[in-house]
């Protein structure tokens, strides 16, 4: 095999706080030939994975109602495909969930069909109406 037969590829490895700069040669075929550059397994493992299927976890917040903030904040219980997390973000920008939550809730089950959950990251109380005064506006 020549190196005409092979393309490198480089990544930056993030298994583990060294930050290995990974390459990884390919051939004509899409298999991988050889990684090279990673100081751990964990860098071996985090450059096929993000070679052959690269994934993100998504972190982002959604709307909620009749609780103490505007948005509540969530993430994916996983890892979704890297292609997926513009849609996945446009899917959750349409959520909105109704307070109280609690931090660990899943507010949906499968996320565009990936698997993951998404679940809450805070506790978002329901606001007490009751508290809740109106305010007159300063005129000057």
């Amino acid at each position: 095999m020549t190196d005409a037969d092979t393309t490198t590829y480089a990544y930056l490895c993030i298994g583990c706080p060294l930050g290995c700069r990974l390459e990884v040669d390919e051939d004509n075929h899409g298999d991988i030939i050889e990684i090279r550059g990673s100081s751990c397994r964990k860098g071996d493992r985090y450059a096929q994975q993000e070679h052959t299927d690269p994934r993100r976890s998504v972190t982002t917040t959604v709307a909620i109602s009749g609780g103490i903030w505007p948005r509540l904040p969530v993430k994916t219980s996983g890892e979704i495909p890297k292609d997926q997390v513009l849609a996945a973000c446009e899917e959750l920008r349409r959520v909105r969930v109704q307070a109280p939550v609690k931090m660990g809730d899943v507010l949906l089950d499968d996320l565009l069909g990936t698997g993951c959950a998404v679940i809450a990251t805070r506790d978002m109380p329901e606001i007490d109406s009751s508290a809740v005064r109106a305010v007159e506006p300063v005129h000057r």
